[in-house]
């Protein structure tokens, strides 16, 4: 028999191991708990390791644990101060448009990240209505994540899920074309048995394309490189060199990985590990300060969440891995 998590390992795990109970259990034995710890621990339980910015919230989160001060949370960048990867997202949104409004590749000046527009875009290939239609939606895709230009409060800025059948993957797939496509459900169905062949975790997987465009978030790390995929996809190039990562699927590419482990070693030692460890981060040490039993909860609370995320259990994995549904792999009769 499985026991489910409490809500604060939502973003991690959906069933209890002896290390959670063992967390969970110190946070038993310090209620009630502050507001400024509670607080703390959303954050962590807000974290996602995928995100291009989660070194620099965990590096927040430490020093919240540490003040016990929670100003600097997740996304608490000041207004006005734009990050340099809006840019990339923008520049991408812009090239897609000119593209669909017939500019020719070679005359999109921009670059996306390190990579010329004109590049990216020529992998389209020859321009047809069922390409314009895809490109379309990866706009919608990117335009409805990063609120430009319409703010997330516009109905025309919302994204309307191609295969997944709510904003959650785990909530399942459509069996059906949304009655948003319905007048091109010709070009949604060649879109969701458009296979992508890749690799997950190390092994041989396949993945839709609607899955992909669905799962195209500018805030991942790997966001260039995913939309590159996804572009060669509807050009036509269905074996990607690199595979397409999101969220938990091939976490193990995080490219930041082993930083992640030195924190994980680092909040260990902090909660009390007698193990010893060459992979200790003195200045997140300092950061920490005292040891104290909410700090020590929230370390570890830290620590087993990173580590799950970087080794999701099997059930998040299967998940996380976006094999889709078997209709679209069935023959069309």
């Amino acid at each position: 028999m499985t026991t489910s998590c409490r809500s604060l390992w939502r973003n991690c795990a959906l069933t209890v191991d002896q290390e959670i109970l063992t967390v969970d259990e110190l946070e038993d034995r310090i209620a009630p708990i502050a507001a400024g710890a509670t607080q703390t621990r959303e954050l962590i339980a807000s974290l996602e390791l995928c995100h291009h910015k989660a070194e620099r919230w965990i590096y927040n989160i430490v020093e919240t644990i540490g003040s016990g001060e929670t100003a600097k949370g997740l996304g608490t960048r000041s207004p006005g101060e734009p990050h340099c990867a809006e840019r990339v997202w923008q520049n991408a949104c812009a090239a897609l448009a000119a593209w669909c409004a017939g500019c020719p590749s070679a005359k999109l000046g921009v670059t996306i990240d390190s990579v010329p527009a004109s590049r990216l875009i020529a992998s389209l290939g020859e321009r047809s209505p069922l390409k314009e239609w895809q490109v379309s939606r990866v706009i919608e895709k990117i335009r409805s994540a990063i609120h430009w230009p319409q703010s997330c409060d516009d109905p025309s800025a919302q994204y309307v899920w191609l295969l997944l059948s709510a904003s959650e993957y785990e909530s399942g797939y459509c069996t059906r074309c949304p009655e948003y496509y319905k007048e091109h459900e010709d070009f949604w169905l060649t879109t969701a048995r458009t296979i992508i062949h890749d690799t997950e975790g190390g092994d041989a997987a396949e993945l839709s394309l609607s899955l992909a465009i669905d799962m195209l978030w500018p805030c991942h790390w790997s966001f260039v490189e995913n939309l590159q995929i996804v572009l060669a996809a509807i050009g036509g190039d269905l074996y990607p060199q690199k595979p397409f990562a999101a969220c938990g699927r091939n976490i193990n590419m995080l490219p930041n990985r082993h930083r992640m482990e030195t924190i994980c070693e680092t909040l260990k030692v902090f909660c009390g590990a007698t193990e010893s460890s060459p992979r200790i981060d003195e200045e997140l040490l300092a950061l920490l300060g005292v040891p104290t039993e909410i700090k020590k909860w929230l370390a570890a609370s830290l620590d087993k969440t990173i580590r799950l995320q970087l080794n999701p259990p099997s059930d998040l994995r299967v998940m996380s891995a976006l094999s889709g549904p078997d209709w679209i792999k069935q023959k069309k009769t």
